[in-house]
């Protein structure tokens, strides 16, 4: 069963939209039903799909009286008054497709979430793969089972308790097995041959870890690990034992995978979506109705993760941690885009401090093996979110060279993104190598002067002596004296406005990013 919320969020990517009702989103939907006019008989369902029906009058009356919570139409918007009152007073949320969306799409959509979706937690993955557990642990005279996905996470687990060791309760509480058992897998070579074969391996006990024995098998669809399936028992299996693990993995595979394809479609919707508009291609407003956000104050945020040895891992688990929940239960709409997931996070009361606290949650939502930085965009309105994201790629790069301190946002640092800019033109041979602090630079290297250095204390004094002075730690008379020598190595005219700008820039081109 799926939720309103998640059936209207998924239908959204598809040109529909809750038009009027009287339903909480979070309603639970459990059963279908589509309309038959060659079918005198009333059926009933929580969904009603009014196909071949063109009144959204008549299509709400025949989702009355098959006791319907919701009813699909095929109808322009908005939703007349009169017919969303009688909606409301009969408790059916209405929701509008658009004409041009073929009945067979809208059909394969509805049936694939309300009779094949499954919920769990985060909103995400099959409940089936408990009942698995379960009939394996019985299959394999009540053993305690636990089926993870391929970084470690829990994703279903039986409901036998006969016997529980410290580990399991811990990493079904956790929701992932713990950081150091799983360092203790990782010596022991256990990932490694979970990568490599598709034979059932036992894993010794560790009283130390408070960690009883395992079988394990890897779950795999092809040459791709997809997970494993963890078994507790105190001795290796026979062989009787390890053909029923190993067709437990085959079917555990076969439900990830139609898991997965049911997952991707919704994402690939939404990070269709999210990447016209970080590009500027298509009809901003639309597209930004389409994902339920705000047409003004949003922010792109670029961020990028990684997992020592295992390419992709991160940023794919990234993308998967922020694209988990539906509708109105998640802030962002996101895309991964090459190696970089992208956020659109309403901006609030414009300021960076709600982003900050949204990847803050998303650091701690992943494992503590996987290292994250990021960059936060300019708030902008729909259709200047191309230069938001160009914004959060260079904030991104900042805060990557300096990923100890806290994800660099453009608001508080673009001054260091111009600089940075200008850095690259100066990197890219476009800066002037015979101006005055080419030459400069050039005379400080040949004879061991501290032109650069004076010159860029006296431009920073705004022309002050004594303040440039007392920032080199030298005599009033030694500045005023190197100035002198300056100007007769190369003509500086810094009475000009112009050129002493002209000089504050290229001084500004070739220094290092400096820290915050």
């Amino acid at each position: 069963m799926i939720t309103l919320d998640r059936l209207v969020n998924v239908l959204a990517g598809s040109g529909a939209r809750l038009a009027g009702g009287a339903r909480e989103r979070d309603v639970m939907l459990r059963s279908l039903v589509v309309h038959d006019p060659t079918d005198p008989r009333t059926a009933t369902g929580d969904v009603f799909l009014a196909v071949g029906v063109d009144s959204t009058a008549e299509a709400v009356d025949l989702a009355g009286s098959a006791r319907a919570a919701v009813v699909l139409v095929r109808a322009p918007a908005p939703l007349e008054p009169a017919i969303s009152a009688t909606a409301e007073h009969a408790g059916i949320a209405v929701v509008l497709a658009d004409p041009e969306v073929s009945w067979s799409h809208l059909t394969g959509l509805a049936y694939g979430l309300v009779l094949e979706g499954r919920e769990t937690e985060s909103g995400r993955g099959p409940t089936d793969l408990f009942a698995l557990a379960d009939t394996l642990a019985a299959a394999l005279r009540d053993s305690s089972v636990v089926i993870e996905d391929q970084l470690s996470r829990v994703l279903a687990y039986s409901s036998s308790d006969d016997v529980v060791d410290t580990v399991r309760s811990q990493t079904i509480l956790g929701r992932r097995l713990p950081d150091r058992v799983r360092e203790l897998f990782a010596e022991r070579g256990v990932f490694r041959h979970l990568a490599a074969s598709d034979e059932p391996l036992f894993v010794e006990p560790s009283a130390a870890h408070g960690f009883g024995g395992r079988m394990v098998i890897a779950v795999r669809a092809g040459r791709e690990l997809l997970g494993s399936l963890w078994v507790e028992t105190a001795v290796p299996f026979d062989a009787a034992r390890r053909r029923v693990l190993e067709d437990g993995a085959r079917t555990a595979a076969l439900h990830l995978l139609r898991s997965r394809a049911s997952a991707d479609l919704e994402r690939q919707v939404e990070s269709d979506l999210v990447t016209h508009l970080i590009e500027g291609i298509g009809d901003a407003p639309a597209m930004i109705s389409q994902l339920g956000l705000p047409r003004h104050g949003l922010r792109v945020v670029a961020l990028q993760a990684h997992v020592e040895d295992e390419q992709h891992a991160g940023v794919l688990l990234a993308f998967e941690h922020v694209t988990t929940g539906f509708g109105w239960s998640r802030p962002g709409r996101s895309a991964l885009f090459a190696h970089t997931v992208y956020t659109l996070l309403p901006a609030g009361d414009d300021t960076v401090e709600a982003a900050r606290d949204w990847l803050a949650a998303v650091r701690g939502g992943l494992p503590a093996h996987v290292g994250l930085v990021a960059g936060i965009g300019g708030p902008a309105e729909a259709a200047l979110l191309p230069a938001s994201r160009r914004e959060a790629d260079e904030c991104l790069a900042l805060h990557a060279a300096r990923p100890e301190l806290p994800p660099v946002a453009y608001d508080e640092s673009w001054d260091r993104i111009v600089l940075r800019r200008l850095r690259a033109v100066t990197a890219a041979g476009r800066m002037p190598e015979r101006g005055p602090v080419a030459e400069l630079q050039r005379h400080d290297r040949r004879h061991g002067t501290h032109h650069v250095a004076t010159l860029r204390a006296w431009l920073a004094a705004h022309g002050d002596i004594g303040a440039a002075a007392t920032a080199l730690d030298v005599h009033p008379n030694t500045v005023r004296y190197r100035l002198r020598k300056m100007d007769e190595a190369t003509p500086l005219a810094t009475d000009h406005p112009d050129q002493r700008l002209a000089l504050i820039i290229a001084l500004a081109a070739m220094d290092e990013d400096p820290i915050p």
